[in-house]
């Protein structure tokens, strides 16, 4: 089974036969056997060149980059492994006509929402209070149906955020302040955090609409763009609170993450490698973990729930069962 390949070292990373080889500044070098590896995240300052690129495109690896301060830079993705016209067609048809996309961006905030009132209703069960919060976000959920535009349901979705992360104070045990969200530059430890966190699901939904017939680059609720890859906005906004916000909670309530994991004299915003490294290796857990899904009648993982997405969105598209976003049940 193929996995992600984290490279925190710095040094030289490059094709050796028909595998790779990554030849770290102090520690020697070690080979990667290209037949496991989905994707590569550098979390350091390493050298490729040009062979290697096309290595690793012509067996489908992804290559993920991150600057010294853990905010994500960007990604190389080989060329569409599984085009199909068909697909593409319908896809810019859906976001071309207005009532087509509403119907899409619609259920993918509906989803959203639900699942942040999920995450709410956790932890309200479990002795934090967070009930004004989820009254809050019941008002706004009910809104959802009168928006006419996509910038209409960005707008209740950043409302639904502002609600939500005003609880996390509440949710997180560790005596940390956090009043509002700051993307650019992050602000304190728990921006810093989340940015992070974030790009890795980003990430993770990227890899998962490659293995599809989708383009990741023609998206709903988001508008396209020329730098980035929309549709996977659109989709992490619906996980994100199920893998990328209760592993935030569990790391900060656990003490797994402290502000001695930060650099203070950087406001926070640059997170030590260890910690880092930490977070990668609980998402690579939590990704992997199974939950038997109430439609197939069989145990899927996070990971596989992500593919499962653009699979139901796909059918969507050429008019085999409507969508409807995914919701956490359990």
């Amino acid at each position: 089974m193929k996995r992600s390949f984290y490279i925190y070292s710095d040094g030289e990373i490059k094709r050796k036969d028909n595998t790779l080889q990554f030849k770290m500044s102090e520690e020697g070098k070690r080979d990667l056997p290209v037949e496991q590896i989905s994707d590569l995240y550098f979390m350091s300052e390493v050298t490729l060149n040009s062979k290697l690129i096309n290595f690793t495109a012509a067996n489908g690896i992804m290559m993920h980059f991150f600057n010294y301060y853990s905010y994500y830079t960007g990604s190389f993705v080989p060329k569409e492994s599984h085009p199909a016209g068909n697909i593409l067609v319908e896809q810019v048809l859906h976001y071309h006509v207005p009532e087509k996309r509403m119907v899409i961006a619609r259920k993918i905030i509906e989803a959203a929402a639900y699942n942040i009132y999920r995450n709410l209703r956790y932890y309200n069960e479990r002795g934090k209070d967070v009930q004004s919060v989820m009254t809050q976000i019941e008002a706004l959920q009910s809104s959802i149906v009168f928006a006419k535009t996509p910038q209409e349901l960005m707008g209740v979705e950043g409302s639904i955020r502002k609600a939500y992360y005003s609880a996390w104070n509440t949710i997180i045990d560790q005596e940390i302040s956090f009043s509002q969200r700051i993307k650019r530059s992050p602000d304190n430890m728990i921006n810093t955090l989340i940015s992070f966190v974030n790009s890795l699901i980003y990430t993770q939904t990227l890899r998962e609409a490659y293995h599809t017939q989708l383009n990741p680059t023609i998206s709903y609720v988001h508008e396209p763009g020329d730098r980035r890859f929309s549709l996977c906005l659109d989709i992490s906004e619906i996980f994100k609170p199920l893998i990328g916000d209760r592993l935030i909670f569990s790391l900060l309530n656990k003490n797994q993450i402290t502000e001695k994991d930060f650099t203070s004299g950087l406001n926070f915003l640059h997170l030590k490698k260890e910690a880092s490294q930490k977070i990668m290796q609980e998402l690579d857990e939590k990704l992997k973990t199974t939950i038997k899904h109430k439609d197939l009648g069989r145990s899927v993982s996070y990971e596989y729930l992500i593919r499962l997405e653009y699979y139901k969105l796909i059918k969507h598209l050429v008019g085999e069962k409507e969508y409807d976003g995914f919701k956490i049940w359990w």
